[in-house]
C-alpha cells in the first residue's frame, strides 16, 4: 500500500527522485543554483524532484502549494500527458508554472521575475485552481511577456 501524506508525497518514488536529481538538466541546475535554492525567492523553501502522489515533479514549494515544471523536448511529444498530469496536480490544489528548457538558459532575469510575481501573488492569496494563470491570456502570462524584454542574466 502507498503511503501518501505529507503533501502527497510518495514514498515508493523516493529512488527514482533521487535519480532525477542526480541527472538533472542543465536548465534545472541553473534554476535551483541561480533562483530557488537556500530560500532565494522570497525565502521560500524549494525542493527538487519531488513525488507527488504518481508523479514527480522538477520543483515543489510546500508552503505554496506550488510546483515549477522544466520543458525539454520530449514535452514537445507527451502534450496529452503533460495536460493530463497538470490538471489532476490542480484537482488536488497545486498552482502549476512551466517553463521551457531554453527560456531558462536564454532568459533568466525573465523568469525570475515571472516567478517573484508569481510568489507575490500566491502570497496575497489571489490565485486559485481556476484562476487566469490557467489561461493563455491570464496576468502571470500578460507579465511574462513584459519581461521577455529583460536581458540575459
Amino acid at each position: 500500500m502507498k503511503n501518501i501524506s505529507n503533501s502527497n508525497y510518495n514514498r515508493e518514488l523516493k529512488e527514482y527522485a533521487r535519480n532525477l536529481r542526480t541527472n538533472s538538466t542543465l536548465a534545472e541546475v541553473i534554476l535551483w543554483n541561480k533562483i530557488l535554492k537556500r530560500k532565494q525567492l522570497h525565502g521560500y523553501s524549494f525542493l527538487r524532484q519531488r513525488p507527488i502522489k504518481n508523479f514527480i515533479v522538477d520543483f515543489f514549494c510546500k508552503d505554496l502549494k506550488l510546483i515549477i515544471e522544466v520543458d525539454g523536448k520530449i514535452h514537445q511529444f507527451q502534450k496529452r500527458k503533460d495536460e493530463q498530469r497538470e490538471k489532476e496536480l490542480k484537482d488536488m490544489g497545486y498552482t502549476i508554472i512551466r517553463f521551457k528548457n531554453r527560456e531558462i538558459l536564454d532568459n533568466l532575469l525573465n523568469v525570475q521575475k515571472t516567478l517573484e510575481y508569481l510568489v507575490e501573488e500566491l502570497e496575497k492569496n489571489k490565485i486559485s485552481k481556476n484562476s487566469p494563470l490557467s489561461s493563455p491570456q491570464g496576468t502571470i502570462e500578460k507579465r511574462r511577456k513584459s519581461y521577455k524584454n529583460l536581458k540575459r542574466q
